[in-house]
């Protein structure tokens, strides 16, 4: 694969599936919008990858970087027609892109939790191979409140219903994050916003304990982001002009 990946701080990077594609042999290009970094064209990627990052999805007098990239999300997604993956902020940016709402939360969702899937969610590829419910790592205080038209709730708890969704056939948002790896906790903790957050929900100290929690679980959410990359990377495939399930699907739509 050539993926693009958009980036909004040093410490939001894609984590775990840099080590999976250096093991497939993909590409990768990072986008660094907070370091002035422009969009290449996007012509030239077969997957647009967006993280996470403390600012929202409506800061854009704060963030000049927000507008653009939306629209080159807009353009990806609709005009492109290409698979997509947004974690977190990337899940916000892409409902926010294509007509839909993104709030603050009642009350930041920080630590380890669940999600269970929709049907839909376990009829979707990107979730192939996943046995409800599935266990995460959240760090958000906002959530896309209303859907764009079009897409479709994959996975949902009871502190935010929509955890992920499809738009199309291929544009996907995850609000959790999949990417983690054994250094996440300590980079995100250095970052005034989020310790900010953490502390508020979970009491001073709480960066050590999440630390510890995550590490008796990082092999189980390593294997899950395996899963996820394995599965993205075949709707990729899937997704390319000339692939044979890609032509059989235009041809029962049309």
């Amino acid at each position: 694969m050539r993926i693009l990946v958009f980036q909004h701080i040093p410490v939001e990077h894609p984590g775990i599936f840099r080590e999976f594609w250096r093991e497939n042999g993909d590409e990768w290009c990072t986008v660094e919008f907070d370091a002035g970094d422009d969009i290449p064209d996007l012509n030239n990627f077969d997957l647009l990858v967006a993280m996470g990052g403390p600012m929202d999805v409506w800061q854009e007098d704060l963030h000049h970087w927000l507008r653009p990239e939306k629209a080159a999300i807009r353009h990806w997604v609709k005009d492109l027609g290409r698979p997509f993956l947004g974690i977190c902020l990337g899940h916000q940016l892409l409902a926010a892109a294509l007509g839909g709402l993104v709030r603050l939360t009642d009350q930041p969702e920080i630590g380890i939790g669940e999600v269970t899937l929709t049907d839909a969610g376990r009829r979707d590829p990107l979730f192939a191979g996943f046995a409800p419910p599935v266990e995460t790592f959240q760090w958000h205080g906002a959530e896309v409140s209303r859907l764009p038209g079009g897409a479709e709730v994959l996975a949902m708890n009871s502190s935010c219903s929509i955890q992920a969704f499809r738009y199309g056939s291929h544009a996907y948002g995850l609000q959790y994050h999949i990417e983690i790896s054994a250094s996440t906790v300590d980079e995100w903790s250095r970052i005034p916003e989020y310790r900010a957050g953490l502390e508020r929900m979970l009491g001073t100290g709480a960066d050590a304990r999440l630390s510890q929690a995550v590490a008796h679980r990082l092999a189980s959410f390593a294997a899950s982001a395996r899963r996820l990359n394995e599965n993205i990377s075949a709707i990729v495939a899937a997704a390319r002009p000339g692939s044979a399930l890609r032509d059989k699907r235009l041809s029962a739509s049309a």
